[in-house]
């Protein structure tokens, strides 16, 4: 499997030019295969995985999101497969934490980058120029849909192959300590052991569609928590969750008044 230095390579110039050079995209769509692991029967069903809603805002067709759906479902039993037979040691709830982990977007991005995927990727002008090819939200949707991908050409024995492939050292590291940056599992099962109510989350967004911010606090008892912010709905509250159970592990908060903990910097 290629290492994330060799991916850099993949990278098509797609802002620049309507229509890159044949031999160009070819090139780099072969690498990309040497770099997921699979070579595909069908080659539109990876060009299918790799186009974006932003592409077919501008040049029309479909986008990857209905292989996105099926890859979601492909990885998460991929993943619970391998943490099931490799940890007989561990519980119902910490292989639940660790296919939470794994198929998260930040560990799914990161293995989209380790084979070169936002090079390769069918993006718009205006998300490609705002950094699109490294956004952790569009990574992570297109693994996915790769993964989708790979399991209409080949079936599901060859899909799990690959994401066994590309996930197994996350999957090492998360059953090590299964839950560690699972903040939102975490702070439910510290609000849990002190008898809180179950923590609510408020999330409000702003900027362009291309180039969203989110940002979120969360309420545990007379208590809000937070900013934290991120590039989707999920990692907001993640890191609201994280600074809440930063403050409260601490036990600097008092039980019961109102307080709002900031992570912002100053």
């Amino acid at each position: 499997m290629s290492s994330p230095a060799s991916a850099e390579n993949l990278v098509i110039d797609h802002p620049t030019s309507e229509q890159p050079a044949e031999g160009a995209v070819a090139s780099a769509l072969d690498a990309f295969e040497a770099a997921l692991g699979h070579r595909f029967a069908d080659p539109q069903l990876l060009t299918s995985a790799l186009t974006h809603r932003s592409w077919c805002a501008e040049h029309g067709g479909r986008s990857n999101e209905r292989l996105e759906f099926l890859g979601d479902a492909v990885l998460g039993l991929a993943v619970a497969d391998r943490a099931f037979r490799s940890r007989p040691d561990h519980d119902e709830g910490d292989l639940a934490k660790i296919r939470s982990a794994v198929v998260s977007e930040d560990a799914l991005a990161d293995a989209a980058r380790s084979i070169g995927l936002g090079g390769v990727l069918l993006l718009g002008r205006g998300e490609a120029a705002s950094g699109g090819r490294d956004k952790s939200s569009i990574l992570c949707d297109a693994m996915e849909a790769v993964v989708g991908a790979v399991f209409l050409d080949a079936g599901h024995a060859r899909a799990t192959e690959v994401v066994h492939g590309l996930l197994a050292e996350p999957i090492r590291a998360a059953s090590l300590r299964p839950g560690d940056n699972d903040h939102k599992t975490r702070l439910q099962e510290m609000v849990a052991q002190a008898s809180y109510e179950v923590p609510r989350y408020l999330v409000t967004s702003d900027g362009p569609e291309h180039e969203t911010r989110f940002r979120a606090v969360v309420e545990v008892g007379d208590q809000t928590f937070g900013p934290g912010h991120g590039t989707s709905k999920k990692r907001a509250e993640q890191a609201a969750a994280e600074i809440a159970c930063a403050s409260l592990a601490d036990g600097q908060i008092p039980m019961f008044e109102t307080t709002e903990i900031t992570g912002d910097k100053p």
